[in-house]
């Protein structure tokens, strides 16, 4: 059987340089559409029983985040379902990485993928839930919809708030960039735990607020393959100051449905290329920025990274100097319009450096977990008990 390289599916992406059995099997990742971008890359090799062969990415170096292979373990897979690091190396221009397998088939990927597929079935399943209403917000410039959740208290739950505060609104939103994947296995956490009827805590952030979701903001650059654009080539996490249906509708849909329930607290969910740790980006450099704000903001890092150890509050992006945010990004647009705190949540495509799991690096179950961590911070955000 010849070797085969195939990423003609649900958020493929490659090109096959030289896919020969006589060397290395060259490859080369595919640029976002209309865009400089590229990074992400997902396929196939078939025809490799009993076979040892090596790959290289030869345009490696000239990714948008060429950081990010140092330090990195290709993603890989037999059945894709369950995913694990094979071990490569990034010698500066090339990441490059040997198989050596009995199967006759496997995947390989910058991040276990979380296709539209998958996407659909967490939608069913979430709209499905008791409390939970579904509304498509409208269509992507390819035709595909932009899925929105509401989830509000059970019918069945009485209130016990004795101050009987009006209800908050939470939202909470995920990958803008379609190649940072790890986004949509956050959510799929956050989401399960979150309609649990078994879990208290739960049931008390419900009632407490409403909760918003967008699991997945970016469904064209999704299903293309694209590292951190939509089907037009456009960065989706730059277009929150002024948003358009022409060239970004999956923004101008959102934030009018964010500006008809306003937002009390707001996390929006990606993915780090360089960076081996969890972390919050804040929004320090809005006009509005005070000491006040500055305090939630840490108590909430500080919470979190108790709560849950993968999770720290040391390595992330430097501070915004005052007066100097971006209002085109979505945290920093969220919480000058809204004055709530709002907060970009990063994690890793390698593994976690306080908290390395070899076989696994960073991967799609951490992800859920982390998500599912959320409940307890949202809860605690939203009721003022966060840690001083």
């Amino acid at each position: 059987m010849t070797i085969q390289i195939n990423s003609q599916f649900d958020s493929g992406n490659i090109d096959v340089i030289d896919g020969s059995a006589n060397g290395p099997i060259k490859l080369a990742i595919r640029k976002d559409a209309s865009s400089e971008f590229f990074q992400w890359f997902y396929f196939s090799v078939s025809g490799l029983s009993g076979k040892q062969c090596d790959v290289e990415i030869i345009n490696a170096a000239q990714s948008s985040y060429a950081k990010g292979w140092e330090g990195y373990d290709v993603v890989t897979s037999h059945d894709r379902h369950h995913w694990y690091r094979t071990p490569s190396k990034y010698d500066g221009q090339t990441l490059s990485w040997s198989i050596d397998t009995d199967t006759d088939v496997m995947w390989f990927a910058y991040f276990a993928p979380y296709t539209l597929d998958q996407h659909a079935d967490l939608i069913a399943a979430a709209a499905c839930a008791p409390g939970v209403e579904y509304q498509s917000l409208g269509l992507t410039h390819q035709g595909r919809t932009v899925d929105y959740l509401k989830v509000s208290a059970l019918s069945t739950e009485s209130s016990n708030d004795p101050v009987n505060r009006a209800r908050q609104q939470l939202w909470v939103i995920a990958r803008q960039h379609p190649g940072e994947s790890m986004a949509e296995w956050w959510m799929e956490g956050w989401l399960d735990r979150l309609l649990d009827e078994e879990d208290a805590t739960s049931r008390a952030l419900r009632q407490l607020a409403d909760i918003h979701v967008i699991p997945n903001m970016n469904p064209d650059g999704s299903y293309l393959g694209h590292l951190r654009t939509n089907a037009l080539g456009v960065n989706l996490n730059r277009e929150w100051e002024a948003p358009s249906l022409e060239r970004s509708p999956e923004v101008y849909l959102a934030k009018h449905k964010m500006t008809e329930t306003g937002i009390d607290l707001a996390l929006d969910v990606h993915g780090d290329e360089a960076l081996p740790y969890n972390f919050i980006a804040g929004t320090e450099g809005i006009p509005a920025w005070n000491e006040q704000r500055d305090s939630q903001l840490i108590a909430f890092k500080r919470t979190w990274s108790t709560l849950n150890p993968d999770f720290q509050m040391v390595h992330g992006y430097p501070r915004t100097p005052a007066g100097q945010a971006n209002l085109s990004v979505c945290s920093s647009q969220l919480a000058h319009t809204f004055g709530c705190l709002a907060m970009t949540l990063e994690m890793p495509f390698k593994d976690t450096a306080d908290t390395p799991r070899a076989l696994a690096g960073w991967s799609p179950e951490r992800s859920m977990r982390l998500g599912a961590s959320f409940v307890d911070m949202a809860y605690l955000a939203l009721s003022d008990r966060l840690l001083p």
